[in-house]
């Protein structure tokens, strides 16, 4: 059986019987399916199949207690609007059986999380990504949730981030794109957006965007946040087309690079041993970023 991985200090990870004994106390019409740990690079839900249809996702940190009721409420109304699949919700559950939190159980959806290097059809996958940031941003946002921080909320953090990794970065180029990045205008229009479109949500069918899943933190904010996949997974000269597909401006464009950068900057020294995946892309995050801004400046 699958185990799940720690990497938190201050985290909680139920194990398969916990979730059993959850299920059959809250949710008993799913009593005797089985319950299966899936492993995943994400880090703050335990995910589990229940049967083949259904999924468990239970927060395993603190500051999550509300996100399982907020994808109960918000994914069946995103979901019409989106041209992928999305998780249905199916139930909410509360927090039992020694474990501290509310959680959720959805429709579980198959698919395989794209690789860095390894797509097969680059520009097809951008144009669907592009696609879903346009559904997500013509959506109503009467009524929505706020999700997101500016540029200048994250500076402070950025700073000591870039001061950490001194040994492992050149912190003076970081620095010099990550100043540019604060001239840039906040957005003028907040849209709905996802807040984390990276390889482990993106499900793929012949290498085709099929699915997207965790929408913990979806809400209105800032559209450049739903563009950083732009360099955490999509080759160089394959960004253009998701830009062009997205139908963005030049400053969304830079601040989604500004974005992607600042999070690399705080997954790396965070996951270096913990989650090598994150990490390596972490690294892979910073590297492109300070090529292509060093081709801007040459």
């Amino acid at each position: 059986m699958t185990a799940i991985p720690r990497t938190h200090d201050d985290e909680v990870i139920p194990d398969a019987a916990q979730v059993t004994q959850l299920i059959a106390d809250q949710h008993p019409r799913f009593q005797g399916l089985p319950v299966t740990p899936v492993s995943s690079s994400g880090t703050d839900n335990a995910m589990f199949r229940l049967g083949a249809d259904l999924a468990v996702r239970l927060p395993r940190r603190p500051g999550m207690d509300d996100r399982p009721a907020h994808e109960h409420r918000w994914l069946t109304e995103l979901a019409p609007h989106l041209p992928v699949a999305v998780p249905e919700p199916v139930a909410l559950g509360a927090p039992g059986r020694g474990y501290p939190y509310p959680w959720l159980i959805m429709t579980w959806l198959d698919g395989e999380n794209p690789r860095v290097g390894e797509l097969q059809h680059p520009h097809a996958l951008a144009r669907d990504i592009g696609a879903v940031t346009r559904a997500m941003r013509a959506i109503d946002t009467d009524g929505a949730p706020a999700t997101g921080r500016t540029l200048a909320d994250r500076d402070a953090h950025v700073r000591r981030d870039i001061d950490a990794l001194r040994d492992e970065i050149d912190a003076d180029a970081v620095t010099a794109v990550w100043d540019d990045a604060l001239t840039l205008p906040d957005a003028a229009v907040l849209t709905w957006v996802h807040s984390d479109i990276a390889p482990g949500n993106l499900l793929l069918r012949e290498s085709r965007l099929h699915g997207m899943i965790d929408f913990s933190w979806c809400g209105v904010g800032d559209p450049a946040i739903d563009l950083q996949v732009a360099w955490n997974l999509l080759p160089r000269d394959i960004r253009p087309t998701l830009r062009e597909a997205s139908g963005v401006d030049e400053a969304t464009w830079l601040r989604a690079r500004a974005r992607a950068l600042a999070q690399a900057l705080v997954q790396l020294p965070y996951y270096k041993t913990t989650n090598l995946a994150l990490a390596t892309n972490a690294r892979h995050v910073i590297a492109e970023v300070l090529a292509e801004a060093a081709s801007e400046n040459a």
